[in-house]
């Protein structure tokens, strides 16, 4: 990754500008450490907007990363403090954004390592299985558990997803303090890239 610019703030998809070059997008429960993740991956400290508030980001937001491909901010879900009505409008933008999206390629569900398996996470994960909405899992935090802690507890969640699903998804190990799951995660996006690239040079 050489650059990556902020694009926009969008409040609703339907203002979305269109688009042919490829989106991933990143979504979590609030307070996750999306922000701090994203940044993390681009290299730049203040690119996404962190905040000891959770539930800022309250937009879709797109950053351009090396004029190849669009890395997608979408609102955290989950945030209690937050009004019905707005957690609806959050729950209906992110749905229709990634049922209708043609360029979304795939989704980054992020989940805090330090964490059991939480319902609505895992309701969300099964919500796109159901949808063949095609995801990754990001775990988050991972700087703040001893070792055998984060093993027992991604554990814990691979058993809880196995008791529905036959096979899991990619998942990446993430810190955005130690920069831990940088690599591996934009040598997954560079490669998606390539295939999309490879199949329209096929047609």
């Amino acid at each position: 990754m050489k650059k990556a610019e902020f694009k926009g703030s969008y409040p609703d998809y339907k203002v979305l500008p269109k688009s042919d070059l490829p989106e991933f997008a990143f979504i979590g429960r609030s307070n996750v450490g999306k922000s701090s993740l994203i940044n993390m991956l681009c290299s730049k400290k203040d690119l996404a907007k962190t905040s000891s508030k959770p539930g800022k980001t309250q937009h879709i937001v797109q950053f351009l990363v090396d004029d190849k491909w669009y890395l997608v901010d979408l609102p955290g879900y989950g945030y209690a403090k937050i009004s019905k009505d707005l957690r609806h409008q959050f729950g209906d933008m992110i749905q229709t954004y990634l049922m209708d999206r043609d360029v979304m390629n795939c989704v980054f569900v992020l989940l805090d390592s330090r964490l059991p398996p939480q319902k609505i996470d895992i309701e969300f994960i099964e919500w796109l299985g159901v949808s063949a909405i095609p995801f990754c899992l990001a775990f988050t935090k991972t700087d703040k558990l001893k070792p055998k802690e984060l093993i027992d507890n991604i554990a814990n969640y691979k058993a809880k997803l196995l008791e529905t699903w036959e096979e899991l998804p990619e998942i990446f190990i993430t810190s955005a303090n130690d920069k831990l799951g940088r690599e591996e995660i934009l040598t997954f996006i560079e490669g998606v890239i390539k295939t999309i690239n490879s199949r329209e040079r096929d047609f």
